[in-house]
């Protein structure tokens, strides 16, 4: 996998099922960060976010050793929407397909600064159901913890 490759994501379930799949376009490697940008190709209403309008630019970033991803969404206008903040398993890259565990809770953080812990009621749930292990809990814990951390310091990708 290189720059300007195309790369499928595939976001399971603790399960292993298939929540959801999309192209990317792979935008950068350094050391064990890959950052990916994808577009909407349609308009979707999401719960929390609203109407992501179609032409919606996400800038993806990925860490090979870490609990988290972080989407960047940016209207087709180029105004940033929101950072989304999946907490997950460490991803699987291959040559075409970068791989990841969700674990249902999420963070959104909108262009002010202000947060938003998302789906908490589900993470909760599906803990129980699945026996989510010690390790997992406080890695879920840990990845908030560094997010909220990183946007109060200003560290990339938050720049505003």
């Amino acid at each position: 996998m290189k720059p300007g490759d195309e790369i499928t994501v595939n976001a399971f379930g603790f399960d292993k099922k298939l929540k959801r799949s999309w192209k990317c376009l792979v935008t950068g490697i350094e050391g064990n960060a890959l950052t990916l940008v994808g577009e909407f190709k349609e308009k979707v209403e999401h719960p929390e976010l609203g109407t992501i309008e179609a032409g919606t630019m996400s800038t993806e970033y990925f860490w090979l050793d870490r609990w988290y991803n972080i989407f960047r969404l940016t209207s087709p206008t180029d105004q940033l929407k929101c950072w989304y903040c999946n907490i997950t398993m460490p991803p699987e890259i291959s040559d075409n397909s970068l791989d990841y565990i969700d674990l249902d809770i999420d963070i959104v953080i909108w262009p002010d600064g202000t947060h938003q812990v998302l789906d908490e009621a589900e993470f909760e749930e599906n803990a129980g159901r699945f026996q989510y292990s010690d390790e997992i809990l406080k890695s879920v814990r840990t990845a908030m913890d560094t997010i909220l951390s990183d946007l109060r310091l200003g560290k990339p990708p938050f720049e505003r």
